[in-house]
């Protein structure tokens, strides 16, 4: 009997080793397994953080060189007149090195002259180096592209004009028309007489309206002035660029000036204009009517003028009038005489100016008055920024109708920036016109472009001296 139960217990004992040696190790594989896990979790989460601290050890270059360019603008070789990449270390708050960044610079120039520069930096820390994250970012100072108008004298925006864009005055401003942004002024009152059809003339706010078209939440004075001196172009600069840096260079033509077409493939086509028409236009500015000569009457044989894409710039030292273009590419124009004081140029917009693709842009710089033509498409578009540097923006007053003109137009769509020293007009009260206008436009269509913005014309006027990010991108 004892022995059969002692045989028993052994085989209950065996029985019961099996199934903690069972259980065992389903425990163990169970506690690897979460251990497992848990480290693996761990690691992820450290890797994780590796990673993000290179992002922002990637985005301190960035900003280091922001600081640098404030220092030293244009400078894209950190100092070292040699090329990249560019390394330094980073340190915590308490002073220690836990990283590094690494620096690679670009620039796009125009004419020897900086427009943006491209920078990419790869960050990592010491204590995970093979886990690096790479950020690059374009900067460039803000231009007068971010505006949709810069005015350095009172204006009245009439109610038939839509604005999509800031729009700044330095004098004050009478916003009848329907703003889609920010409506700003230099002043805080100015005085509004009847020719900005105050009935009686007595003192405004610097930015008022009459009707209900404007939105006033986006009014604002007095706000900042903007030197609009500090604006004007360089036009002795931009004379030797042409001249020297492989711009088109245009000399006194000798007779009226010069007719230009912007061709589709990368070319202009240049006429000596002969003979021009006399016709009588009002000047808002003189307040009197006189015989201007804007009209072509008679051309000599197109010359045909390849752009340079390293410096693609046309400067004519003379009066000009641009016809229907296509413009194919980032380009400036310049109608001016640097050299001889009270001799300054005007432009003439005497057709379409159209864009052939989103990298297309055109700035147009006349030391005297960008006009609007007589005898132009009943509906014009205009692409690109256009500065009248000592005159202004407009189409004048016209009455009669003669040698193919007319004073009455349907609409002016404008794609881009404008930039006047002096009060801005494309259309004139009355009824002389279907439509309730006495001369100019009926409707009138603004926008400013953002492509120009990311991307202006070479030797656009800047309104800052501080680099800004553009278009910033983390890599895969």
């Amino acid at each position: 009997m004892c022995s059969s139960n002692a045989e028993s217990w052994r085989t209950k004992g065996g029985y019961l080793l099996v199934l903690v040696l069972v259980f065992g190790s389903i425990l163990f594989v169970v506690l690897s397994s979460t251990l497992g896990y848990v480290v693996g979790q761990s690691q992820v989460v450290t890797a994780r953080l590796e990673v993000q601290r290179a992002v922002d050890i990637a985005e301190a270059g960035l900003n280091y060189y922001r600081w640098f360019l404030a220092h030293y603008p244009g400078d894209v070789t950190n100092g070292t007149n040699a090329p990249g990449p560019y390394v330094q270390q980073y340190f915590d708050p308490e002073g220690a090195a836990i990283g590094e960044f690494s620096l690679e610079v670009a620039s796009s120039t125009y004419c020897g002259q900086v427009a943006s520069i491209f920078v990419e930096s790869t960050g990592h820390t010491y204590a995970r180096p093979a886990l690096k994250r790479t950020v690059s970012v374009l900067y460039s100072r803000p231009t007068v592209a971010e505006y949709a108008y810069i005015i350095n004298s009172n204006v009245w925006a009439g109610p038939s004009l839509n604005i999509i864009g800031p729009y700044h005055s330095n004098g004050g401003i009478r916003m009848d028309g329907t703003n889609l942004s920010t409506v700003t002024s230099g002043q805080a009152t100015w005085s509004c007489t009847g020719s900005f059809g105050c009935t009686p003339s007595g003192n405004r706010n610097g930015v008022f309206t009459t009707t209900a078209n404007a939105n006033q939440a986006l009014f604002s004075f007095p706000s900042a002035p903007i030197n609009f001196t500090g604006l004007m172009i360089g036009i002795a600069q931009m004379k030797d660029r042409a001249q020297n840096a492989g711009g088109i260079y245009l000399p006194d033509s000798g007779d009226e000036g010069y007719q230009i077409n912007f061709n589709s493939n990368g070319t202009i086509s240049v006429r000596v204009v002969d003979r021009t028409w006399s016709h009588d236009e009002f000047s808002t500015e003189a307040g009197v009517w006189y015989t201007a000569n804007n009209l072509i009457r008679t051309l000599n044989t197109a010359t045909i003028y390849t752009i340079n894409p390293d410096c693609p710039l046309i400067f004519a030292e003379d009066k000009v009038w641009i016809e229907d273009s296509v413009v194919n590419q980032r380009v400036t124009i310049a109608a001016a005489d640097p050299d001889t004081p009270g001799n300054d140029y005007s432009m003439v917009l005497n057709g379409n100016i159209t864009y052939n693709s989103s990298s297309s842009g055109l700035l147009a710089v006349a030391e005297q008055d960008m006009l609007v033509g007589y005898d132009v498409p009943n509906d014009m578009t205009i692409n690109g920024i256009f500065i009248a540097q000592n005159g202004k923006f407009g189409r004048n007053q016209y009455v009669v109708n003669s040698n193919g003109g007319s004073r009455c137009r349907n609409s002016l769509t404008m794609n881009g920036t404008i930039v006047s020293n002096g009060r801005v007009g494309t259309q004139w009260t009355g009824s002389g016109c279907t439509g309730g206008y006495n001369s100019g436009f009926r409707f009138r269509f603004n926008t400013y472009d953002r492509d120009l913005v990311e991307n202006p014309p070479p030797l656009v006027p800047q309104t800052s001296d501080v680099y800004v990010f553009r278009d910033w991108r983390e890599a895969d």
